[in-house]
């Protein structure tokens, strides 16, 4: 990539000449910038590799309006009679942590994503929202905090493996800087511990008990 194309040299690591870098990606500080170079290097090396392409736009495709944990939350209800009032509950949840994120934090901060039109070698959707905080990430930790909440501690790691994957996706299909997902993650981890602590106040969905860890 030349600087011709949209690349400094303080910008990152060398990206596929295809790849159009945007503008301005690193406003964060260098500190930030440093982090984002060294892990988009890190995933540069996994990416081109068949298995971990097709898991990761899967989890990218899946995590779009937040469609994964909305068929986990329907799934739930269907499964156990027990968790049919907390369907509504995380439904509203996950709306009302989306226009946080979406309609709050990434209009303070508008920082543009790392590249102009995405990385070619992943179809993915172009978010029309601004990179900082990822949504995807924010709402996957948002999730996972619900459901383990709800679910006991035993299911912390199919849930946290779960938005993980998810989040992780949007730096490896070079939709969002690795330093959006880290904030996303915290971001929605942040608001599961205070929309939790607002249902138990209210007593509303409580935690299945059959389930609930120690």
């Amino acid at each position: 990539m030349t600087e011709a194309a949209g690349r400094t040299p303080a910008d990152g690591p060398e990206v596929p000449p295809q790849v159009a870098v945007a503008p301005g990606r690193s406003a964060l500080g260098p500190a930030v910038a440093r982090f984002d170079r060294w892990a988009d290097i890190a995933l540069e090396r996994a990416r081109g590799d068949a298995i971990a392409d097709t898991v990761m736009t899967t989890a990218t495709a899946l995590g779009d309006f937040s469609l994964i944990w909305h068929i986990v939350n329907v799934s739930r209800g269907l499964t156990r009679a027990r968790r049919a009032d907390q369907v509504p509950v995380l439904a509203l949840a996950l709306g009302a942590e989306s226009l946080i994120v979406n309609q709050g934090l990434k209009r303070l901060f508008r920082r543009p994503r790392p590249t102009v039109e995405g990385d070619p070698r992943f179809p993915v959707r172009r978010p029309l929202t601004s990179s900082f905080p990822s949504g995807h990430a924010s709402a996957a930790a948002f999730t996972a905090v619900l459901l383990t909440t709800w679910d006991g501690k035993r299911s912390a790691p199919l849930w946290w493996g779960l938005g993980a994957t998810v989040a992780a996706s949007r730096a490896y299909v070079r939709i969002h800087h690795a330093s959006d997902v880290v904030a996303g993650m915290a971001t929605g981890a942040a608001l599961g511990l205070g929309a939790r602590a607002v249902l138990r106040r209210t007593g509303i969905a409580a935690a299945t008990p059959a389930l609930t860890g120690p």
